[in-house]
């Protein structure tokens, strides 16, 4: 499994619906708006490396109001977040 953070910058026009399109889209775990410099994070979990180029490059490229990506591919995950949810369900 491959994990990536992708920050995205808007067009002004795209702000009102991007963050539910990017939420859409397989690979795509997680989506937020944010302060700052940038507009959205996008938090990617896919099978490899190959697969963030296709989500990034081609899916995001696709929608209209992308005006710039940076990615970012992480080495290891350290957060139990998704592990600790799952066994507390029910509880």
């Amino acid at each position: 499994m491959t994990h990536a953070v992708v920050l995205i910058k808007a067009e002004r026009e795209g702000l009102a619906t991007l963050g539910s399109q990017l939420a859409d889209i397989d690979g795509v775990a997680e989506a937020y708006s944010v302060t700052g410099h940038w507009d959205f994070v996008a938090i990617l979990r896919v099978r490899d490396q190959k697969e963030v180029q296709e989500v990034v490059t081609s899916r995001f490229a696709e929608l209209t109001g992308v005006k710039d990506t940076e990615t970012m591919v992480a080495f290891e995950a350290f957060s139990q977040h998704d592990l600790e949810a799952l066994f507390s369900i029910g509880n």
